[in-house]
This record gives C-alpha cells, structure tokens and sequence, in this order.
C-alpha cells in the first residue's frame, strides 16, 4: 500500500482513558463513510482539531463491521456509493440495538426534497452538501462530539451513582444483620441464662419489651387447652395511656391464643385493639395500634403464643417480623429446656420420695415381725402366743409380699414384660374376685360397698388376675382414703359397645393440682410424715398400664379435697346376652387325706428349707432337705421323692439344670416338680417350664397355695392308685 495512500493514516482508535475531574476528556469515534480515498483526507484535515479518533469506512459493508466493533459519536455517510448506497447502509445500522441513536449525518452533492424525506425517515439528523464548509463540518460534528461526552460523563456519573447506591445498600444490609446478630446473641444468652421456666418467661418478656416492640406479653394454655395464665412484660406498665386516639376495638385473648395455636400460623391485627378476657391476677394490657400474635409448642404440646405491641401507628416491618420469629423459635427452644428440666428434677424427687416410701413401707411390716420373734426367743412359746406369733408373722410377710409383687410389676411395665391373657371371661365374676381381694380391707374399715350389675350377662375376652387387680387396687385405694363408716360404690354398665366400670367413695378427694398426674409412677397425695394410709405409689400406674393392655381407658374424677373420688374405666368389644347365664358351679375340693408323701425341699437359704420342713411335716408327709444341686441329685437317686420343691438360684447346679437332669431320668418321670425361686419374671417361668417344673411359685411363697399343690397330686396319685388296682373311679362332681 503506498504511504501516501490515506487508509495508512488511518489506525485503530486508542483506547479511552479515565481521567479525573480536570482532566482532559477521553476520546471518542468519528466514523467517515465513503467510496473516494481523497474524500476521508479531506475529512481527516478538517475534523483532526477535534481531538478525536477518526475512523475510516469505504464501503456500507465496512461501515457495518465498524459499527460492530466500535461505538461511535457521529457518523458522516456518503449517499452516493456502490454496492450499498448510503440511505440502504443507514438503514441497516439504525437495526442494530447499539446504533439505534447514534447520530448520522449524510453527505452528498445534491439533495433534493425526496431524498430529504427518505433521509429523515430512515434516522438522520442531518445533511451537508459537498463540497462541504470545513466550519460548517467541524461545529456540526463537534456538537455530536460533545454531545456524546456528555452523555458518557452522565452515563458515568449514573453507574458511580449506582455502585454507591448498591454499596450503600450493600453496608445497611451488613449493619442490619450485625445488628440482628447481635440481638440474636443477646437473645440467646438471656433465655440460656437458666433453666427455671419462670427466669426464662421474664428473660424473654424482658428482651421482647422494649426490643422487639413497645408491650408484649404470654398466655399460657394448661393441659385441658384453657387459658390458665398471662405474663406481662414490665415495660409495659412505663407506656402513655392515652396515645392511641379513636374507637379501640375489644378482643378476646382467649379466642385470639387458641385459633393462633389450631392454625399454627403467626397472626396480625391490625388496631387499634385492646386484649379483655386476661385472668384476674394478670394487669391491665394497653390499647395497641397493631398486634402480632405467635404460637409457641414445646413438642406438640401448645404451650401458648407470645403477643407483641406496637403502640404508635407505623406498625411490624418485614425484618422486625422475621426477627421476632427467630426469637420465639429460639424462645421455644429455651422453653422446652426449661420444661424437661423440670420434669427431671420432678422425677428425681418423686423418685427420692418414693425411696424414703419404700424404706418406711419395708420397716413397717418388719418391726412386728421382729417384736414376734423376741416374744418367742424370751420364752414365750406357749400355744397362745405362739398363734399370735404366727398370725403376726403371717400377715406381715403376706404384705411384704405385695409390696414385691408390686415393684416387680413396675419393674415389668418399665420393660414392657407385663403378659395379658386374653381368656373368656364374664364380668360377673371379675368383679367376684376383686371384691373377695378387697374384702379384708372393706371389713376392717367399716365400709359400706354397694356393688351395681348390669341385667345383663356382659362376657369379654381378657385376663382375669390382672382386671381383678385393676378393680382390686381400685377399691383398696377407695378403702385406704376414705374415713371409717364411708360409702363406696362399685357401678358396672353397658355403654358404647363396652362396659363402663367405677368405683366412686365419699373420701378424703384428689387435689386440683394432683389430678392430672394421678396416674403417674410415684405419685401420692399423702406425704405426711406418718403416712398412714400406706403404700408406694404404685397401684394405679399399674390399674392404668393393665386396662390400656386390655384396649380400654381410664380416668380419675375429684371435686378437690373432701369431695370423693372416683376412677371410672372402660373395656370395649364386649358380649351381652339377653338372658343372664346361670351362675357357674363352682365347689371346693375336699381336702385329701394326709396320705404319705415323700418330698424332698432344695434351697440353700437354711432358714427356708428348715421352715418349709416343719410346715410339710405337720402336714403328714416324709420330707428330706438339700442344700446344693449336686447334693439334690445324690439324694434324689436314694430317697425317691414323690415331690421336689426346688429352688432355682443355687450352688452348683442351679434349679432349672437339676430340674432338667431329673425329668431326664424315667424314674422321676411323674414326680411333681415345684419351682419355688426369687426370680418371677416371664422369662424365668418360661425356663421352667422348658426344665420341666409343674409349678412356679414365687417367694415367699402362698402357703395355702403350695400345699393345695401338693393335696392335688395326693389325690391324682390316689385315682391313678385305684385305676390300677381296679378299684372304683371318683365321680366328676365329687
């Protein structure tokens, strides 16, 4: 290309500088279209005081990729060239986004009116003729130049403005959640500060007033889902009475808490409003603009809300709500905390009561057993005394034994071990039982027991013992609290589907604040140091764990102290007959004769053994002791027992492997084998009847109960004696 040739002058425009106020100003672009070389350096010589970058295009075609890659102050566009006239390459850059406003400018030799118009309809600004004024040209151009300067200082100014707004922005929103941080950790640290829940309500109450609105307050729900108590924050007593003007609209508190807690969604009321319906020992609560009410569960259980408000009228803002609902899930939390620690600290003194209970209760029946035992050693065994004796000793080791029963049972809840039998039973005759059980204690006190029946035969499926046991504990505890001479009543119905069962007394009554956890392990109204009703605590967790075994439910009724009680349970899927069913039959067995029996006793407790010895011997029967199991398997092969009362837990071989040995050997195929242990748990019976045991009973032992055993054997024995010998068979109602 020849130096002289004006596309040589022509380079890439330098790139702007930013310069400071003051400054030289950047540099624009000043595109120059047309076919003729001479032309662009008569452009150039006239536009170079400018200052400018100028940047030559030959073509519409060039002029397009300039446009591209450039922007672009002014554009000078020759009308008349080949390929693409001016008017066709303006139209087509007036189609690009960029270049819709930059500013064309055509240059030609001849305008006419046409050509104006087409000029102008297409997007330009302006006409020059050529040959062109050199002044003309340059304030014509200078003007766009200074124009689009202008336009990027303000375009400039515009984003600075911008970017200032954003950091602005940008440094509000950090102080505002420094800020929120901030008043979250003072949140926490102050509602973490203890775990009494009355510390924790004045914590948050306190924190809420004045820092998340001008009044606040809780209501508390109690467990029947009633409105029991109104905290207010202090600093709401300290607020003008008088600054909300005009009618100020009643709501009902009660109403508001309990439809916030059913939809467990925040609620806002809009004011003004004044909360009524707050209990009589909470203060007055002030008129607010607006109030913002918040649910509060401790587990799924509604705890209450937590009510903020704002006592001018600019309202709760989007951060202050979203702040306060962070506070209250962290509230909650707190709350929760509190809740549980409590409820520890309650079960660790129910439990250090009941320990103290059942130290008194074990002493109780020990002291006269021990009296008993110097009236004997002091010389005192004569017939009489030692009847007295044996009576004494008799009924206090019976209520020991309960005393046992009744821990083992709690010990067989606590796991999940307690086995209900589903037999067929009539309600008739659970109700027999029970009131048999209870009898001694109605007796001794007096007590006049009225027992209603339904007309009906009412016949379930359940397990006799344990719903004796519900109705038993049931009447003992009406017997227990109600003073001597008292009315108990025992009423049995039919009702939805079932049989509603209660026993109601004219006693001593339930305390309000002891109703609720009636049935809860340990508890008892009495902790008076004298205790004289007795007991640990116990019976009717075990009435209530036993009657949801069956699929039913119970509940406990009291108007307070000297109003009665009553326990009222309900069985369900029950049998009615239409005509009552005949009364079973029910005979005592004869008792056998003391037809001699060899029994052999194995325990390693020499008191034990040397005890049940003498009872068998009075009885009539041959009995040999041994204290060890391999010592019980020597005398078992020389004394053939007919009779093995075994312990389990002994030296040696213990019960369960003696028991196992023995039936394995044919000659004590049919010797009756007793298991007579301390361990009575379901697991253990079941090992024993794997060994091979007929029987399992539990120390210390029911006396009557074993020797009706052992009667029983005598008399099989006896029938088997007399089916051998040809000998007539006893009748089947005998």
């Amino acid at each position: 290309m020849n130096a002289l040739d004006p596309r040589s002058a022509i380079g890439e425009a330098a790139p702007a500088e930013s310069k400071p106020a003051g400054a030289v100003r950047e540099r624009v672009n000043i595109l120059v279209v047309d076919d003729l070389p001479e032309k662009h350096l008569v452009f150039r010589s006239i536009l170079e005081e400018l200052g400018q970058n100028i940047v030559s295009a030959y073509s519409g075609r060039e002029a397009l990729r300039c446009v591209l890659e450039d922007e672009f102050a002014v554009i000078l566009l020759d009308v008349n060239m080949p390929d693409m006239d001016g008017f066709e390459t303006a139209g087509l850059i007036r189609k690009y986004k960029k270049t819709t406003q930059t500013p064309i400018v055509f240059v030609t030799a001849y305008v006419d009116e046409v050509q104006a118009v087409r000029g102008y309809a297409i997007g330009a600004v302006d006409y020059i003729s050529a040959p062109v004024v050199p002044e003309i040209l340059r304030s014509k151009v200078k003007v766009f130049v200074d124009l689009n300067l202008l336009t990027r200082e303000l375009r400039q100014q515009a984003q600075a403005r911008e970017a200032l707004a954003r950091a602005e922005t940008a440094r509000g929103a950090a102080e505002a959640a420094t800020r929120r941080a901030d008043l979250l950790a003072t949140a926490s640290q102050i509602l973490s500060r203890s775990l009494d829940m009355e510390a924790t309500l004045a914590g948050l109450l306190g924190f809420a007033a004045p820092g998340l609105a001008d009044c606040a307050m809780v209501a508390m729900h109690d467990e029947r889902g009633q409105l029991a108590r109104v905290k207010l924050a202090e600093e709401c007593g300290s607020l003008p009475t008088g600054a909300i003007e005009g009618a100020i609209e009643p709501v009902d508190l009660g109403e508001t808490v309990a439809r916030a807690l059913t939809l467990r969604e925040t609620l806002r009321l809009p004011g003004p409003l004044r909360f009524q319906g707050l209990p009589a020992d909470s203060g007055p609560m002030l008129p607010v603009y607006e109030a913002v009410v918040f649910p509060m569960y401790i587990g799924e259980r509604a705890f209450g809300a937590l009510l903020l408000g704002i006592c001018s009228p600019r309202g709760f803002d989007a951060a202050e709500m979203a702040l306060a609902k962070e506070v209250v899930s962290r509230a909650v939390i707190a709350l929760e905390n509190a809740s549980l620690y409590a409820a520890i600290q309650d079960a660790d003194r129910r439990k250090n009561e009941f320990l103290a209970m059942l130290a008194h209760e074990l002493r109780n029946p020990l002291a006269p057993i021990r009296n008993a035992v110097h009236v004997l050693q002091r010389g005192g065994a004569t017939e009489k005394n030692v009847t007295w004796c044996s009576e004494v000793i008799g009924r206090q080791v019976d209520h020991l034994a309960t005393l046992v029963d009744d821990l083992l049972d709690v010990s067989r809840i606590a796991r999940g071990k307690v086995v209900v039998n589903r037999d067929p039973l009539r309600l008739s005759e659970v109700i027999d039982h029970a009131v048999e059980t209870s009898r001694p204690m109605l007796e001794k006190r007096r007590h006049h027991l009225v027992v209603q029946m339904p007309r009906e035969e009412v016949a379930f499926n359940g397990d006799l013992v344990r719903l004796a046991q519900v109705l038993s504990n049931l009447l003992n505890n009406a017997a227990k609290f109600t003073p001597a001479g008292g009315h108990i009543t025992l009423d049995a119905a039919v009702a939805e589907g079932g049989v509603r069962i209660s026993v109601k007394d004219n006693g001593m009554g339930i305390e309000p604040q002891l109703l609720p956890h009636v049935f809860d392990l340990f508890t008892q109204g009495d902790q008076t140091l004298d205790r004289s009703e007795g007991g640990l605590g116990v019976g009717l967790t075990l009435v209530k764990h036993l009657v949801e075994s069956h699929g039913g439910r119970i509940e406990a009724l009291s108007g307070g102290r000297g109003q009665g009680a009553e326990f009222v349970m309900f069985l369900p899927e029950v049998r009615v007959a239409q005509a009552a069913v005949p009364e079973a039959i029910v005979s005592r067995a004869e008792m056998p004769s003391r037809d001699l029996l060899r029994v052999m006793v194995v325990d390693d407790v020499p008191a034990s053994s040397e005890s049940l010895c003498k009872l068998l011997e009075l009885e009539g029967h041959r009995v040999a002791v041994a204290g060890d199991g391999h010592s019980a398997l020597e005398l078992a092969s020389t004394f053939r027992p007919d009779v093995v009362v075994l312990d389990i837990g002994l030296p040696g071989k213990n019960g369960f492997e003696v028991a196992a040995e023995l039936r394995a050997d044919g000659a004590f195929a049919d010797t009756l084998l007793v298991a007579l242990s301390g361990y009575g748990g379901s697991e253990d019976r079941e090992r024993g009847a794997k060994a091979g045991f007929n029987h399992y009973l539990v120390k210390p032992a029911d006396i009557p109960t074993l020797l009706s055993i052992i009667g029983t054997h005598v008399a099989l024995k006896q029938i088997s004696e007399r089916s051998l010998a040809g000998g007539p068979r006893p009748s089947a109602s005998a």
